[in-house]
């Protein structure tokens, strides 16, 4: 543009309203390009076809490039020469017709940036025909067309859904004279995108790398109801319609009414022109690059503060910068550690670039981009101290172990081999647990892939119906700490196969009511990774309250968390749930240091990360969200289901794109990991002894 290379920080986008079909009105236009615009998109492509020219008004009116689209589709003939429209003479004039009415419509808004010949045709003479009139029409303007895969003809390399690792490959393979987009990528189906970062980094790693387009923007589910008045939105074949394409409809970074989904939530981070690096946290100084293609960063106010587990200690602002677009410097924050640092405390660093006026598509103070730094310290580790100094009290009998103390309760099922009931002042605080657990309910990108999904290899190894057997039960008393150690060993494994895990559990009771649990797990060789590595619990219903220390506020997984920061969150268990139009896995919060679920008065259980774990907390089960074809179908159980993992696999864009790379798979291989749980009494928890009560 200009004469200056430009980033596509864009998203493909559908005539689309989940009340009013196809049928858009202006305000439901206008309210896509605002979210567009506050969330760093700044490019859109008109698929597939050309948008009403109230559109591109409001493209050109609040700064949007445009990738315009003609109405051209035939990939149900495929794409073999002879065989498609294409290549037929006959369809010549409509083809270059397509192209001849969408040119002269558009040509003048200034948004449009790119000519597209279609999508999914095929390539042969009937698109070399549009071409000849396009460049002969508007020689100003590039052409893309995917299907023109040698990308000798067309302006792009221009591909969809390439891996990272594949698009580094094509531009040593194709034509080193021009500029490389991925015209679809990162498929936004359900719990998703992942990857984005990955994407990104490649993006800016390579001169000719324009950056891509999201599929897709919106979830295309109508609302409608149940008989009974449930409201849902509905897909392919909810109204008895054939054929039909089921869910794979709703693959959008907005639901159906337009609520940016967390994959939306990640783009915004993953795209923000704003980018930190740290360079020497002990002085405060981090290295900032200015990513806008035209733009200094003047425009931008900066906010700083600086947290102790979560709680702002210090907080100031910095004078705008007239740092040059495409240009890096260092910024030096102003803060002070404390003298004396707080026992086992983390202490981040936290910068924020916001609007420092209106525009037309945000209010002043509107955070356009943010970093947050571990800021390291030299502080000491916080010690535990018990509170009771009485031993832990047990009785035994054939089935069960009883442990206790003053007013704690312990009931182990030797059977069961896990603990089937734990209260403190009478008041019942966990139901069952914990017990190894895999299975996750398939997110769309685990069902992608035919054969070769994440479902598929998963159900084929029997993740969805893992059993356990108790092997092995031993007791013991530690006379100097009062402490009691059961030891357990099992072996899980699904019916009929003969792989399985062995694993021995090692549950230590401290007098204080504390409880600390170590899993360890051998599995059998050939086993193939895992949907996800922890351990499920049930809690009392009423345990509705989580305060967690972890990233947050935002759900997160191992290639889609940069959106999120490491805070002190509070929220309802409810509120942790996605509700996503076809269930799937969500929800799971990610480096957590410690978590606690409590009632109305404060009573509970608190967990310690050692050191860091993932959580998720529903009212459903894995199975049950496995089940279930539409959220009303769900039927809230009257308990919690707590899921505490050690690791849980990536997203990917399986649906239609690559499923997760292995630096975010969960090998099968040998495991250990821990947790401590201590048991709360009303009264008993509050933002300063969530960290010191274990």
């Amino acid at each position: 543009m200009n004469g200056v290379p430009v980033m596509l920080r864009g998203v493909n986008r559908h005539d689309f309203n989940t009340d009013l079909g196809r049928a858009l009105s202006y305000d439901a236009m206008l309210d896509d390009i605002l979210l567009m615009k506050r969330h760093n998109v700044n490019a859109v492509r008109t698929s597939h076809y050309p948008n009403d020219s109230r559109f591109y008004e409001l493209c050109d009116q609040y700064g949007l490039y445009v990738v315009a689209e003609a109405d051209l589709e035939t990939h149900g003939f495929g794409y073999e020469k002879g065989s498609m429209p294409a290549s037929w003479p006959e369809w010549e004039d409509a083809f270059v017709d397509r192209m001849t009415r969408m040119v002269e419509a558009l040509k003048n808004h200034a948004s449009i940036i790119i000519w597209s010949l279609g999508n999914e045709a095929g390539y042969d003479i009937n698109h070399q025909k549009m071409m000849e009139w396009t460049r002969q029409r508007d020689p100003s303007r590039p052409i893309h067309y995917e299907r023109e895969t040698d990308y000798q003809e067309v302006d792009f390399i221009s591909p969809m859904y390439a891996t990272p690792e594949r698009c580094r490959e094509m531009l040593d393979q194709f034509p080193k004279d021009k500029p490389f987009f991925l015209c679809e990528y990162a498929h936004a189906m359900g719990n998703g995108p992942g990857g984005l970062e990955d994407y990104w980094q490649m993006f800016y790693a390579h001169s000719r790398m324009q950056g891509g387009f999201v599929w897709e923007w919106c979830d295309h589910g109508i609302r409608t109801a149940t008989p009974d008045g449930k409201p849902f939105f509905a897909y392919g074949g909810d109204f008895g319609e054939y054929p039909h394409d089921g869910n794979f409809i709703t693959d959008g970074l907005v639901f159906p009414d337009k609520t940016p989904s967390p994959g939306l939530l990640e783009l915004k981070k993953v795209l923000a022109p704003v980018r930190l690096e740290a360079l020497d946290l002990k002085k405060g100084l981090v290295k900032i690059t200015n990513h806008y293609d035209f733009l200094s960063l003047a425009h931008l106010h900066i906010t700083w503060s600086l947290s102790e587990n979560g709680k702002p200690l210090q907080s100031g602002t910095l004078p705008p910068q007239e740092l040059l677009a495409k240009q890096s410097a260092t910024l030096k924050i102003p803060f002070r550690l404390p003298s004396v640092p707080t026992p086992g405390a983390e202490y981040f660093l936290n910068i924020s670039f916001l609007l420092g006026t209106d525009t037309l598509w945000a209010r002043c103070g509107h955070e356009i981009a943010w970093g947050q730094f571990q800021v390291p310290c030299k502080n000491k580790a916080r010690e535990r101290h018990s509170a009771c100094s009485a031993e832990t009290s047990y009785q035994e009998d054939n089935e069960k172990i009883f442990l206790y103390n003053s007013d704690v309760l312990v009931e182990f099922d030797k059977g069961l081999g896990t603990i089937t009931a734990l209260e403190r002042a009478g008041r019942p605080l966990l139901l069952r647990g914990p017990k190894l657990n895999l299975w996750r309910a398939p997110t769309d990108n685990d069902r992608g892939g035919g054969s070769y999904s994440f479902e598929t290899i998963w159900k084929k190894a029997g993740y969805d119906h893992l059993t356990e057997r108790v092997d092995d039960i031993a007791f013991s008393h530690d006379g100097n700490s009062g402490a009691v150690q059961i030891d357990v060993l099992t072996r899980v494994a699904p019916p009929i196969l003969r792989t399985g895990i062995a694993c021995q559990y090692s549950y230590t009771f401290f007098p204080d009511g504390t409880l600390h649990v170590k899993l360890q797990g051998t599995p059998d060789a050939n086993m193939p990774h895992f949907p996800r590595l922890g351990v499920q619990l049930l809690l009392p219903e009423d345990l509705a309250t989580v305060i967690w220390y972890g990233l947050g506020p935002g759900e997160s997984y191992p290639d889609s968390r940069t959106a999120q920061r490491v805070g002190l969150y509070k929220t309802g268990v409810d509120q942790l749930y996605t509700r996503y139009v076809f269930p799937q896995e969500n929800g799971n919060r990610s480096e957590v240091r410690r978590v606690a679920f409590h009632d109305l008065h404060q009573a509970g259980l608190l967990f310690a990360a050692d050191p860091l774990l993932n959580f998720s907390a529903h009212r459903f089960s894995p199975e049950e969200l496995t089940a279930a074809k539409h959220p009303h179908e769900l039927r809230e159980r009257d308990d919690i289901v707590l899921h505490l993992d050690a690791k849980q696999c990536g997203l990917g864009s399986g649906s239609c794109g690559p499923q997760p790379p292995e630096q975010y798979r969960i090998p099968a291989e040998p495991f250990a990991f821990s947790f401590l749980c201590k048991p709360l009494v009303p009264g008993e928890l509050n933002d300063a002894s969530f960290f010191s009560l274990i």
